[in-house]
């Protein structure tokens, strides 16, 4: 019975509220999440997980060795698919989190992305941050690439300790300068002989990533990829 009534004021509510596209704004159609079909077709897709040494792979190359990475699609200024990324981090969109997560994944599983990883580790924010955003974007795409890969998520191994200003507004070099030191990995031991996989928003720089993988530099025998929702560009 309280399935039925679920149900119901769930379609009541969308009718009243109907879903809208995050990329274009038009009332979503049955079966369609966060963005239309339209859409997502349009996507300006990297499909770097088909390319071995690609610029997101390189993007790292002598910062600290990588298995393998990817983000999703480009990310330009003035580009519509901005909305994406601007409801995830400041409109409470955190469910568009878990669907881009699951698109995501449910594309690059096919490819072997995701093979022989053990954990997934979203990029943290600090506890004021995320106190203040009410969640992290990028736990919410761990979620969902879980969800369609049954490979576990970690949100308590790696904690951000400093506090740091937006990255927006910043040169590369002052980028990097901001993100020194700022993550701490608790129970190295935990990750000895894994391979893990970074989960991130936004790649810009990689400042941010690269100052998250360094936090494992102890550890043994330790694996790395990489997975960020869009690469940023001119």
């Amino acid at each position: 019975m309280w399935e039925v009534v679920k149900l119901w004021l769930h379609s009541l509510l969308h009718l009243l509220f109907p879903y809208r596209c995050a990329v274009c704004g038009e009332v979503l159609m049955e079966g369609e999440e966060g963005i239309c079909i339209s859409c997502n077709i349009d996507m300006p897709r990297t499909n770097y997980h088909l390319k071995k040494d690609n610029p997101v792979e390189r993007m790292f190359w002598g910062k600290f060795p990588i298995e393998r990475a990817s983000a999703y699609f480009f990310y330009r200024k003035g580009s519509a698919y901005h909305s994406i990324l601007h409801l995830l981090k400041y409109e409470e969109r955190k469910d568009l989190g878990d669907v881009m997560g699951r698109f995501m994944a449910a594309e690059l599983k096919m490819s072997g992305f995701f093979d022989g990883i053990d954990v997934i580790v979203p990029v943290p924010l600090h506890p004021r941050k995320e106190r203040a955003r009410g969640y992290n974007q990028s736990a919410c795409l761990a979620k969902g690439i879980s969800r369609v890969t049954g490979i576990p998520v970690d949100l308590t191994s790696v904690v951000r300790e400093k506090y740091t200003e937006s990255q927006t507004q910043k040169s590369a070099y002052e980028r990097w300068e901001n993100m020194n030191g700022v993550f701490r990995l608790l129970c190295p031991e935990r990750f000895m002989g894994k391979h893990i996989l970074l989960v991130d928003d936004v790649l810009t720089t990689g400042a941010t990533t690269t100052a998250c993988a360094d936090a494992f530099e102890s550890v043994d025998d330790i694996r790395i990829s990489l997975l960020a929702l869009a690469l940023a560009g001119d």
